[in-house]
């Protein structure tokens, strides 16, 4: 889907921004069932290791659960709610992002990708990867990859996360970070950061920085998510779109 179809799509959709009147809020069992998945993902996490993990497709992961008794099978609730996280429309939270993942089962292809050396994290082959050799060269070594290529199973971890630490809030996670099914970096886009700045790599402070000066002169990349924008995200200036 082009911007224009869905800008239209989005205009035409019968909830917007405006019609968002409250947050909307896990139910208790859900919240439950939430801890218990999250803490599942983080024990197939530990178990295939962290660079596989952000790889890693459902059907992997579930045999991960069926075949290592550390980490348990998934209940039919978790299975309820991945599939609730994954396949319900989040307009109704007020994130109008567009779908990038079809099938929850999304596989991706180690030929495709190539591990960024010191970074535990994998880009895409082709463009993704020539514009940070580009960003590299035109910003400066002190620019590291903190994110590259996320499947669902990566997305789905970091979004209940999310979820956890807003409390159940939906509304409040999805404007955070994308749902599992939404996410630009299963496709394509990846995060920059400055080395050894820790998690303020992944707040406003970052566009205060050199690097970020830099980069927002490039043409060859682009913001995604920059200030007011139409998708509903906040504002996330480490986050480098592929264009």
């Amino acid at each position: 889907m082009n911007r224009r179809s869905f800008l239209l799509l989005s205009a035409l959709a019968p909830l917007s921004a405006s019609s968002i009147s409250s947050d909307v809020f896990l139910s208790a069992d859900e919240w439950e069932i939430l801890l218990v998945l999250h803490s599942r993902l983080n024990r197939i996490k530990k178990t295939v290791g962290y660079g596989n993990f952000n790889l890693l497709s459902y059907e992997k992961a579930l045999w991960c659960t069926r075949n290592y008794s550390f980490v348990g099978e998934f209940t039919r609730d978790e299975f309820t709610l991945l599939e609730k996280l994954f396949f319900e429309n989040p307009y109704q939270y007020g994130f109008y992002g567009e779908k990038t993942s079809e099938y929850i089962d999304n596989i991706v292809s180690m030929k495709d990708v190539v591990k960024i050396r010191g970074t535990g994290h994998h880009l895409y082959k082709g463009k993704a990867l020539e514009d940070y050799k580009k960003l590299k060269k035109d910003v400066g070594d002190n620019l590291t990859l903190t994110s590259g290529v996320r499947n669902v199973m990566k997305q789905m971890n970091l979004y209940t996360a999310k979820l956890i630490s807003c409390k159940g809030n939906i509304t409040k996670a999805s404007i955070s970070i994308a749902p599992p099914a939404y996410s630009y970096h299963t496709i394509s886009d990846f995060d920059v950061g400055r080395k050894d700045w820790g998690y303020s790599n992944f707040t406003e402070k970052f566009a205060t920085t050199d690097e970020f000066k830099i980069m927002s002169k490039l043409d060859y990349i682009g913001m995604r998510y920059n200030k007011n924008n139409t998708e509903g995200v906040r504002f996330e200036p480490w986050h480098v779109e592929v264009i």
